[in-house]
C-alpha cells in the first residue's frame, strides 16, 4: 500500500476498523487486533494514522452478532453500539493503544455521535484503557489524538462545546447527506433525491467550517465528496483542507487542487450557497472547470 502510494498522501485520514471484524467468525482478540493496527501504524509511522473504532449496525452487520432493526440507519450503530457494550470499546481501544506504543502516530476517531455525553463517555473509557495499558506494559504510552465523525446534525450545532473535548471533527459526508436529506442511500427507489451538492447540505458544510475556525477546530473531511473532483472544487472554496479519501482518487484531486487557487475556489463556493437547486450547483462547476481545461475530470459525473 505505502508503495503504491508513497509521498503521494499525507497519511491514513481514515482506517476502517470494522472490516477485520466482518471477515471472521468471531470477535477477533486483543492480540489480534494489536498485530492488525501496528501493522497499519508501522507502515506510515512518519505520518499520522486515523483508525475509527467499530461502526457496524445498519448497512455493516457482523455475521456473529446480528442486528435487526425496523430502521436500522437511524438504529443501534457505531458508537450506540460500543457504549452499550463497553469491553468491546475496551479490547478495541487498548489494542490501539499498545499498537501505537512505539510510534506515537494514532488518532482514535469515534463513529456516529449524537451527543455530548457520548464524546465524554468515550474519553472516560478511552483514558481507562490507557491506564490499564500502561499498568501492562510498565511504562508511559503516547496519548493519541481523539476525534469524532461528524455525521448526525445534531452535532453541527454542539460544535462550539466540542472545541475542549475533541482534538479533530471529521465530517462523515455519506452518513451527513443522508440524515439532512432524510434519504436512505441503499434504497434505490430514492436514490435520485440522494445528492452531497443539495444546496442544503452545502450550507451545513460552509457552516461547520466557519464554526470550526472560529473555535479552533482541527477539521477533516471524508467520503464520497471527497474523492470527487467536482465536490473538491467546492469544499477547498468552503476552507476544507484537509480531505481524506481512497487511494484510487489521489492522483486526480491532487491534480485539481494543482490548477486551482483559494481565491477562485472561494468565489465557486460562494456562488453555489447561493444556489437554490443542486442542477445548479453542478452546472456552475461545470462550468468552472471547463473554463480551466479540467471538464475531462468530471464529464460523465454531471
Amino acid at each position: 500500500m505505502k508503495k503504491k502510494l508513497g509521498s503521494r498522501i499525507d497519511g491514513i485520514g481514515l482506517y476502517r476498523t470494522e472490516i477485520p471484524f466482518m471477515l471472521q467468525s468471531g470477535f477477533p482478540s486483543e492480540e489480534e487486533q494489536v498485530a492488525q493496527y501496528q501493522g497499519m501504524l508501522q507502515m506510515f509511522n512518519d505520518k499520522p494514522v486515523t483508525l475509527r473504532t467499530l461502526d457496524v449496525g445498519a448497512d455493516k452487520q457482523l455475521p456473529y452478532m446480528p442486528i435487526s432493526e425496523e430502521n436500522p440507519c437511524l438504529g443501534w450503530r457505531g458508537i450506540r453500539i460500543t457504549l452499550d457494550q463497553p469491553e468491546i470499546f475496551l479490547i478495541q481501544v487498548r489494542a490501539m493503544l499498545r499498537a501505537n506504543a512505539a510510534t506515537g502516530n494514532l488518532n482514535i476517531l469515534l463513529p456516529m455521535v449524537t451527543s455530548l455525553d457520548e464524546v465524554d463517555e468515550a474519553r472516560r473509557l478511552i483514558e481507562r484503557a490507557g491506564r490499564e495499558v500502561e499498568e501492562m506494559i510498565g511504562y508511559e504510552i503516547p496519548k493519541p489524538r481523539i476525534g469524532i465523525m461528524l455525521e448526525v446534525p445534531s452535532m453541527v450545532f454542539m460544535l462550539p462545546h466540542l472545541a475542549k473535548r475533541v482534538d479533530f471533527i471529521s465530517v462523515g459526508t455519506n452518513d451527513l447527506t443522508q440524515y439532512i436529506l432524510a434519504v436512505d442511500r441503499n434504497n434505490t427507489r430514492v436514490a435520485n433525491i440522494y445528492d452531497s451538492l443539495h444546496p442544503a447540505m452545502l450550507r451545513a458544510l460552509a457552516m461547520i467550517a466557519r464554526e470550526a475556525e472560529i473555535h479552533g477546530i482541527d477539521l477533516r473531511l471524508c467520503g464520497e465528496m471527497a474523492g470527487d473532483p467536482m465536490c473538491v472544487a467546492i469544499l477547498i472554496g468552503l476552507g476544507y483542507r484537509h480531505l481524506s479519501m481512497n487511494g484510487r482518487s489521489v492522483a486526480r484531486v491532487k491534480y485539481l487542487l494543482r490548477r486551482i487557487d483559494f481565491a477562485e475556489a472561494e468565489n465557486l463556493a460562494q456562488r453555489s450557497l447561493e444556489a437554490q437547486l443542486a442542477t445548479e450547483v453542478r452546472h456552475q462547476v461545470a462550468a468552472f472547470m471547463e473554463r480551466r481545461g479540467m471538464g475531462g475530470l468530471i464529464r460523465g459525473g454531471l
